[in-house]
């Protein structure tokens, strides 16, 4: 059958999968023509333009799936889950590992659901299969509803149930299924076995199956939440609305979809919502919102009526009421830890406690008080008892879970006359912290609350307080830090908006003034601490950070699913009741003044890592702040540096100066930023203390002249590689206003190219290029380039400089290509569209402009116009797909990693490769790549890439602005020719 990859059908200029949505459409149209491997090909571009995309990740598992490629779904699934497990996930995982008969996984798997989310009628058979392979007796499944499924059991027969230790057996039943007695919800041990046997499922989850998880928030309009039952998400969960005027209501519930519920339900899974308007509701009071037994939903009880708002920024009245002398220290100081689960999290921070305060220095009495918020977890509960009997601890402890702001007001209860820390229990402190804090809150009269520098605490990140991801830290990397904190800023101390609650110390007179947290607003938790610091700002106290301190905080571990709408509640509520507060927070995030404080801790942690490394010296790799074939040069560089015994350094350019990044493949030394010249003197001392002895020079690209005054100041030689043409013009590629090759014109052609389409580098004169080009080549200690073909192009500019000519990499002209393609044991990739009966050029990398997108768009144009038996594969990108796709004649998988690309251009099944640069290229990567994937490459005649195909016979040159029809003429008949190497050269 012929699966031709298809013409757009609305056949405008945007093509049938050019962005995620289309392309998934388009998926599912073909699926439903029964076009699935094509299918397939669609959905694995859709998962490579969103490959953090949960939703789009989830439908490629399945598409895998329903191509037959169970490891693939496999592989998707176990990414998608890492996000959170799901029903309909674990169901389809399950059916992906028998797919590959994996029966132990899969028996696993199904246990785990059959406990957890009960029966599913998909999964009987596999649920068959798994107790044949696995010689288990049967199988079973429990409803939230009660009802019992069981299977594989010799036909008639059914379990025996023990509940409680009591057996049960039902009188009547169909052999498949029964209705358990009612009491079964009220039984803490259910057991299902079969002749003495427990079955797979065996122990259903009663909590689980019947658990519901949603939560409840305020709005302008009034109040808004969802819930949803993770073993039934279709099934409406019991609820109702109570407030003080209406009694008991149930709420109208609706289904919502949306990507925001993509974390908490699954993706493409909907929750049941519902709202209320607030003059439907009471003018004051609380308002409830409970499940069928009884508990309140996440956020509930929601204030209706709150406290009058007070501003805080940009202006607002203070009233004054501190002292105006510093006060005496307070005597004692009470270390805060509510705890609720995750013991080992736990019992690591309290063992930090205990080891850092047996080493103070300081006089002050300390306690050590845990509130135990009704922890599930009876390991935790008596690891608690067992401190608080050895006099290690003070244990306080709820008989029902309160949340954060409770559990901190028990231990507040009492604290009259005390400072006060409050710790989180996923916290890691080391020597020092204590002392230090307690020094910068007695510093200043102000001061009513001090918190310290972390790995994850918002504003008070260190490295960066908007990371991608918080840096992790063990108990070492804390001390480290910390004691690296303590010599960096020691003693010193700057303002910020609010304490963070994840360690942060109450000076007790500012506690007597402010008062408790306010759990009757704050539920559960999230925002308590910034509403004490909102009313400790309003009456005159300060709050300041502890530059001095690093804590390590695991950070966003509590609430689970909830999380994001007990963020959204409690945020609503802290802006209402003290407008100004977002702006407070995001004016101090611009003004940054905790900038310093991070970058001295920064340095201080190179230097310090400098003495124990090792290294010989260090060499600096500088380059632009791109991606592509430089990056790539620079980074093997890098591994170069480091494995001879060098420090690799890698120097990128900022908006006002330089980004210095540890270029060791295992580097975790912080990025350092440096504004040029202001902190150029910093840049170099510590350039030359890390022992710096040489420099590379790879792009000025958003550099300008900054690179070359740097070397002047660092006075150690240079090396300068040429990767383009950046220093002789500055449209870099040598590609004029025709949209081709210049031919390298005189002065004034440069001039009126630049004039007509302007400059991509820092400087426009063509002139005064070329001359700082030159200035800078004969100040070089060597010229490295890529190719002859470079070095006779920048000797026409810089004729008195000698170029050493060094290939990336090894073209071994002497082995044929089916040799060349037999040294790489990359297997093809799946995925890829199917071959049909046209002939398939494949092309490779990022395809813009210069890399000859346009040739590429003219050529599927001119293919489809004369019906050529051609089409293309781009196993990449390129700057135009929707125009692309739109011809019907190509087909673009989207962004990869560097280490899939010979697998992925093998799995494109192509007859010949193509790289269309309407440029002179100084080398290129993907021909290689082409290469070992056993393709023969037609090019322009242009540049290096000609040049290595001259030299090895690995295919063909056509001369440059060959009409499109001839191109696609001879990309044809080369296809056609059959050449040997055409064949699979796969290992």
């Amino acid at each position: 059958m012929r699966t031709n990859m298809p013409h757009s059908e609305a056949g405008g200029t945007t093509g049938p999968g050019a962005d995620v949505v289309g392309a998934m459409r388009h998926a599912r149209h073909l699926a439903e023509q029964g076009q699935h491997g094509l299918a397939l090909a669609w959905m694995e571009r859709a998962a490579r333009l969103a490959p953090t995309d949960r939703g789009v990740l989830y439908a490629l598992a399945a598409a895998r799936l329903g191509a037959g490629d169970g490891g693939g779904a496999a592989r998707a699934i176990e990414t998608v889950m890492a996000g959170g497990e799901f029903r309909a996930g674990l169901r389809l995982h399950i059916l992906a590992q028998c797919m590959i008969r994996a029966w132990p996984q899969a028996a696993r798997l199904l246990g785990r659901f059959f406990t957890c989310y009960g029966f599913d009628p998909a999964l009987c058979l596999p649920a068959g299969l798994v107790c044949r392979h696995m010689a288990l007796r049967g199988w079973c499944a429990l409803d939230p509803d009660g009802v019992l499924h069981w299977g594989a059991l010799p036909e008639g027969h059914a379990p025996e149930v023990m509940l409680d230790g009591q057996g049960w057996m039902p009188r009547q039943h169909d052999g498949q299924c029964v209705m358990l007695p009612r009491y079964w919800r009220q039984a803490h041990d259910i057991v299902v076995q079969y002749e003495g046997t427990p079955l797979l499922g065996a122990r259903p989850d009663r909590a689980a199956l019947l658990h519901v998880t949603g939560a409840v928030m305020a709005d302008g309009q009034g109040m808004t939440g969802w819930a949803f039952m993770p073993a039934r998400p279709d099934q409406p969960p019991g609820l109702s609305i109570s407030d003080d005027a209406h009694g008991r209501r149930a709420p109208v519930l609706s289904r919502q979809w949306g990507t925001g519920w993509d974390d908490i339900a699954g993706p493409g899974v909907p929750v049941w919502g519902f709202g209320m308007a607030w003059a439907d509701l009471a003018p004051q009071g609380m308002v409830h919102v409970t499940l069928s037994d009884g508990r309140q939903l996440t956020g509930s009880p929601l204030p209706v009526c709150l406290p009058r708002a007070r501003q805080v920024f940009p202006n607002m009245r203070r009233r004054v009421r501190i002292p105006a002398n510093l006060p005496g220290r307070a005597a004692r100081c009470r270390v805060v830890i509510p705890v609720y689960a995750d013991r080992v999290r736990t019992l690591a921070c309290l063992d930090s406690v205990f080891d850092t305060l047996a080493r103070r220095s300081d006089g002050t009495a300390t306690e050590i008080m845990v509130v135990d918020d009704a922890t599930p977890d009876p390991a935790l509960a008596l690891a608690l008892d067992n401190l608080a009997g050895a006099g290690r601890i003070s244990l306080r402890r709820h008989d029902a879970n309160q949340g954060y702001p409770a559990a901190v007001n028990t231990a507040l209860s009492d604290a009259d006359g005390m400072d006060v820390v409050l710790l989180n229990s996923d916290t890691l402190l080391a020597p020092g912290w204590l002392d230090e804090m307690l020094r910068v809150a007695y510093a200043r009269v102000d001061t009513g609350t001090v918190s310290p520098l972390s790995n994850d605490a918002s504003i008070l990140t260190w490295p960066d307080p908007d990371p991608q991801a918080p840096r992790p830290c063990d108990r070492e990397d804390v001390r480290h830090l910390m004691a690296a904190s303590l010599r960096a800023n020691g003693g010193l101390d700057v303002e910020i908006p609010t304490a963070h609650g994840f360690c942060m110390l109450i000076r007790h007179d500012c506690l007597r003034q402010t008062g408790l947290f306010r759990p009757e607003l704050y539920g559960r938790g999230y925002g308590e601490e910034n509403d004490f610091s909102m009313r400790a700002r309003l009456a005159g106290w300060r709050h300041r950070a502890a530059v001095g301190v690093f804590v390590g905080h695991v950070g966003g571990v509590s609430f689970g699913a909830q999380r994001r709408a007990l963020q959204q509640r409690n945020l609503w509520i802290l802006n209402r009741l003290f407008p100004g507060y977002d702006a407070l927070v995001q004016a101090h995030v611009a003004a940054d003044p905790l900038a310093a404080s991070r970058q001295r801790l920064s340095l201080l942690v190179w230097h310090r890592g400098a003495r124990k490394a090792g290294y010989e010296g260090a060499v600096l790799l500088v380059t632009h702040a791109g991606t592509g074939g430089v990056a790539r040069v620079v980074a093997h560089r890098a591994r170069q540096w480091a494995a001879a015994g060098c420090r690799p350094l890698v120097l990128e350019p900022a908006a006002d100066g330089f980004t210095l990044r540890d270029g060791r493949p295992e580097g975790s030394y912080p990025a350092l930023h440096f504004a040029w010249p202001e902190q150029g003197d910093a840049l170099v001392a510590l350039l030359r203390a890390l022992g710096l002895r040489l420099v590379e020079v790879h792009h000025h690209l958003g550099h300008g002249m900054r690179v070359r005054d740097l070397c002047a100041r660092l006075g150690v030689p240079y090396d300068r590689h040429v990767h383009d043409y950046a220093g002789i013009c500055p449209r870099i590629t040598l590609v004029g206003p025709a949209g081709r090759y210049c031919g390298e014109p005189d002065l004034a052609g440069c001039r009126a190219c630049v004039h007509a389409l302007g400059s991509l580098v820092d400087e426009e004169d063509v002139d005064r290029l070329r001359h700082a080009t030159a200035c800078e080549l004969a100040g070089a200690r060597r010229v490295i380039v890529p190719s002859a073909d470079v070095a006779r192009r920048l000797a026409r500019y810089v004729p008195d400089v000698s170029c050493e000519t060094s290939a990336l990499e090894n073209d071994s002209p002497a082995l044929s290509l089916r040799q060349f393609a037999a040294a790489c044991a990359d297997r093809p990739a799946s995925g890829l569209p199917p071959r049909n009966d046209r002939y398939r050029v494949v092309v490779a990398g990022g395809i813009g402009p210069d890399k000859g997108c346009a040739i590429m768009l003219a050529a599927a144009r001119d293919a489809r116009a004369r019906d050529l038996p051609l089409e293309f594969i781009v196993v990449g990108h390129t700057s135009d797909d929707a125009a692309l796709l739109e011809t019907g004649r190509v087909f673009i998988i989207g962004r990869y990693e560097g280490e899939e690309a010979v697998s992925l251009l093998r799995g494109a099944m192509g007859d010949v490769g193509f790289v269309p640069s309407i440029c002179p290229e100084t080398w290129c990567f993907t021909l290689t790549q082409l290469w070992r994937a056993g393709l023969r490459c037609v090019s322009f005649d242009l540049g290096a890439v000609a040049a290595r195909i001259h030299a090895t016979g690995r295919g063909r040159c056509v001369p440059p602005g060959l009409p499109v029809h001839q191109l696609n003429t001879f990309l044809l008949s080369y296809a056609r020719a059959g050449h040997p190497a055409t064949a699979r050269v796969h290992p």
